[in-house]
């Protein structure tokens, strides 16, 4: 699919349908991990993205939000409506059993209900969260964890509900794969549990990110978007985020695709940048933590890596210069997607 066979399929999205009933045109946010090294306060990343004319931001973890007290919150909410910017507030594992829990913080369910407060305050419509990762895929142990989530959610659920909120459970650092996610979400309880799509962790899934796409839409409530590159090796297949158009899993089509099945959502772009993750599938130790997986759905994802070159090796970042190198890189991407997407 060319540049201009997919803007031509995007472009009935940003004008009028046929009924007369104006499409609304993509909405074009940022995740804060995009920003991580910053060092910056809730009010500087504000800044920086309304002037980079950014709609939605992403505070996907609380730290970037600084503190959960309401008085700080209400004066993050202000600012961002003074710059006409969305609130999306975010935390972390919800998963008990997950090897990324943080049992400091509270249960799961007391980590949940104060976000749950937060996020009111704040006038963020969702709270972003997750499971784990792949780690916690070892052994088949994935099932164990899906079950651990789907308790702590249904346990908060009148309070998600009372408040007016949902609960995104975001495909996070390779730990479920897309029908595993819509599992859980349905098991849940799709009254109040959706998706944060993150279109670059399906590939430490070992799966095609178009496909998750096309399973999870319907559940869509927000997203993560980067650019991903892999290629086949001996030992199997090679993967590295890059920045936008920069990879080779279509990223056009897959932006295209996502207005046209989830349109008004939010495609927040989390630009990482990453050497090379092996995954070695010549190995059968290696089919451990993926033994549901059906054929065809690995083949939609080895397809990806047969299309693909090994990227050249890059120098290491100092220390002094991964800041400047974050920004560059989420800039870089920040104006290749806004031509793309005919953005201002």
């Amino acid at each position: 699919m060319t540049r201009r066979t997919v803007l031509s399929a995007a472009a009935p999205l940003l004008a009028q349908s046929g009924a007369g009933t104006v499409v609304q045109p993509p909405r074009l946010g940022l995740d804060l991990f995009s920003l991580r090294s910053q060092g910056w306060d809730a009010f500087q990343f504000l800044d920086y993205a309304a002037k980079h004319k950014i709609r939605t931001v992403h505070f996907s973890e609380i730290r970037f939000m600084g503190s959960l007290e309401d008085a700080h919150l209400q004066k993050v909410r202000a600012k961002a409506e003074e710059l006409g910017i969305e609130i999306e507030l975010g935390m972390r594992s919800i998963c008990p059993t997950s090897k990324l829990f943080d049992p400091k913080q509270g249960t799961a369910e007391q980590q949940l209900v104060r976000m749950v407060r937060a996020a009111k305050t704040v006038g963020s419509p969702i709270i972003r969260c997750f499971l784990g990762s792949m780690a916690d895929r070892e052994n088949g142990e994935i099932d164990r964890h899906i079950e651990s989530t789907v308790k702590t959610l249904r346990a908060v659920r009148s309070q998600v509900r009372d408040a007016g909120l949902k609960v995104a459970v975001e495909n996070h650092a390779g730990d479920m794969q897309a029908r595993e996610l819509k599992g859980l979400v349905e098991a849940a309880g799709k009254d109040f549990v959706g998706v944060c799509l993150d279109s670059g962790n399906p590939l430490w899934a070992i799966e095609d990110p178009h496909l998750t796409l096309e399973t999870l839409a319907p559940y869509v409530l927000t997203s993560h978007v980067r650019d991903t590159l892999l290629w086949t090796t001996p030992e199997g297949v090679a993967v590295q985020w890059t920045r936008m158009g920069e990879g080779n899993i279509d990223i056009e089509g897959y932006l295209t695709k996502f207005l046209t099945l989830c349109p008004g959502k939010a495609m927040s772009l989390e630009i990482i940048v990453t050497g090379p993750r092996p995954y070695p599938y010549h190995s059968p130790k290696f089919w451990d933590s993926y033994r549901k997986m059906p054929a065809w759905e690995f083949s939609r994802f080895l397809s990806l890596a047969e299309r693909g070159t090994p990227a050249p090796l890059e120098a290491p970042v100092s220390r002094e210069k991964v800041a400047e190198k974050e920004r560059i890189d989420l800039e870089i991407s920040m104006a290749y997607t806004k031509k793309f997407l005919k953005l201002a």
